[in-house]
């Protein structure tokens, strides 16, 4: 399926390719560690290597479980990235000859507490784009400078779902109880990238719904809306990209409650502002849905599985946004911030306007 995406310019003619030499990744803790306490915390450099592989070789070094060691989020492969792990101070001592390539400890310090899996405020990028002409560098240019001012769609990337693309589908057969998998950690990925799928198309229609209002009249719109045309009026009124509904669930950004969005100009005011964000759902049980209009398209994509729901924001924010041209090269680098579980190659993809996952 075709995503729609949220900027006005037609495509971007550029090269790009996950490489640590070109996609650098810098995870920004949740909390300033204490100096001292039982628990090692190592920033470790990774390239070419899953966390789970990086993990995994500590592990077999110091002959304990993966589960011993904390860590905080998961971090791409074919990129060189910073991330932060805890292991039991007991093992320091045995890691002053640890070696293995593509694995560096830049430093250390201690804390109270194990790192555990959520605890990071965010991730910083560096990426290269390669064969940009001037006047698409100029393009760049006001695409970040429109992300930076009204954010973007948080779109689960294309590494959410494998490295064919079907994750969701086996996801999907698992999560009816159609298709058995007893590996626990595979069961919730495959289960998750289902909930991702069904998200992303929920994401999807609702900004071709934006594009629609910004596009046409409401007359112009019957019968190809199914929404009352006061509804209609009342998004044509906002100057977001990303058009509000009533029953739309809302949380304060970068975290805090849901409430349900009152059509009021303080929430408005307060989305503009990037005070508070919109949400869309991952599908499941103990999950709050959307009411009223935004829950009538939002059960299209909804379903009943056997795992527990939660709510994800539908637009975040990115931050610290810088971008260089280099003509001589013909390269195009850019740094800047996301949210946790945010995916830097959306943000690719909404500069490019297309899929940038080809091998």
């Amino acid at each position: 399926m075709d995503r729609f995406y949220s900027l006005a310019h037609a495509s971007i003619d550029f090269h790009f390719r996950q490489t640590p030499r070109d996609f650098v990744v810098e995870e920004i803790p949740l909390y300033e560690f204490s100096g001292e306490g039982e628990h090692l915390i190592l920033l470790v450099r990774k390239k070419n290597l899953t966390t789970n592989e990086m993990i995994g070789q500590f592990a077999r070094y110091l002959n304990i479980k993966n589960r011993d060691i904390g860590y905080a989020g998961l971090k791409d492969k074919h990129a060189m990235t910073k991330q932060y792990i805890s292991i039991h101070k007991q093992h320091e001592e045995a890691l002053e000859n640890f070696n293995f390539e593509g694995i560096k400890i830049v430093s250390k310090t201690y804390h109270n507490n194990k790192i555990r899996i959520g605890h990071l405020k965010g991730n910083r990028f560096y990426i290269k784009l390669k064969k940009v002409n001037p006047t698409d560098a100029t393009k760049i240019d006001e695409a970040l400078k429109n992300i930076e001012k009204n954010g973007m769609p948080n779109y689960f990337g294309y590494q959410r779902f494998g490295n064919d693309g079907d994750n969701h589908i086996i996801g999907e057969k698992i999560a009816k109880g159609e298709k058995k998998e007893r590996n626990p950690r595979v069961k919730k990925l495959l289960i998750n990238a289902y909930q991702s799928h069904l998200f992303n198309l929920w994401l999807s229609r609702r900004l071709e719904i934006n594009s629609l209002v910004s596009s046409f009249e409401p007359k112009e719109l019957e019968g190809l809306l199914n929404m009352p045309n006061d509804a209609v009026k009342k998004m044509k009124e906002q100057k977001h990209v990303f058009k509000l509904m009533s029953g739309d669930l809302m949380e304060h950004y970068p975290k805090g409650k849901l409430f349900e969005y009152e059509e009021s100009e303080h929430d408005i005011e307060r989305f503009n502002s990037h005070d508070i964000t919109v949400t869309g759902l991952l599908c499941g049980k103990k999950v709050r849905v959307a009411d009223s209009l935004a829950g009538e398209i939002e059960k299209g994509f909804d379903d009943e599985i056997n795992a527990d729901g939660a709510r994800r924001f539908a637009w975040i924010y990115p931050t610290d946004i810088e971008g260089r041209f280099n003509q001589v090269e013909a390269q195009y680098e850019m740094n800047f911030t996301l949210p946790k579980g945010s995916y830097a190659t959306v943000l690719i993809e909404e500069i490019a306007k297309r899929k940038i996952n080809d091998k």
